[in-house]
């Protein structure tokens, strides 16, 4: 699998997860899948993802080329802090 077929799958799998998982009472929201970060180390790919919705949500999928098994994790953004650090 090349880096522009993985990133391609995990913007479908994203949006196929958040819609799976849209409250269903409100109206149905446009938003955008994008990649926060991406790696390629030889036959593996792993990409943080997230959308533009205000869900505090990111993805992380991983494609094991050697088994030919993509992983997908969802994680919910607790807290952003910024940390001054003394140098």
């Amino acid at each position: 699998m090349g880096s522009k077929e993985f990133i391609e799958k995990c913007i479908k799998e994203v949006r196929e997860y958040v819609d799976e998982h849209l409250d269903r009472s409100e109206d149905y929201p446009l938003y955008e899948v994008y990649v926060v970060w991406y790696c390629k180390s030889l036959q593996n790919h792993k990409a943080l993802l997230s959308t533009s919705l205000s869900d505090g949500m990111y993805y992380e999928l991983t494609f094991n080329g050697n088994l030919k098994e993509l992983y997908f994790d969802a994680y919910k953004k607790f807290e952003n802090r910024c940390i001054k650090l003394e140098e």
